[in-house]
């Protein structure tokens, strides 16, 4: 790889993101989940834990403090907590329960 000729270009980011700031990390048990797996809690006690996959677990190795992160387009993935408060601030909104989106 060649030294560049001159300092590569800058990106913002400008994209809207749902995210969970991670509390515990621990061993997915019972169901269909599949070993490796894991079940997440997220810090804002108003979301249950949730359970992800062995895949997920292997490509983005999540932890602790960092977050869980779903894009628009379904795409989920992880970020360390530093990187994304760098990155991304909360937008205010007003939280539906399940049985208000129903209607």
């Amino acid at each position: 790889m060649g030294t560049p000729q001159a300092e590569m270009p800058k990106y913002s980011c400008h994209k809207e993101v749902h995210a969970l700031k991670i509390k515990e990390i621990g061993p997915a048990t019972g169901g269909e989940q599949v070993p490796g797996g894991a079940m997440i809690t997220p810090e804002d006690g108003r979301y249950a834990p949730f359970y992800v996959d062995s895949a997920y677990m292997k490509k983005h190795t999540p932890t602790v403090g960092g977050y869980y992160v779903v894009y628009e387009g379904g795409y989920i993935s992880f970020s360390p907590a530093e990187a994304f408060e760098k990155g991304y601030s909360l937008k205010e909104y007003k939280m539906q329960s399940i049985v208000d989106c129903k209607q």
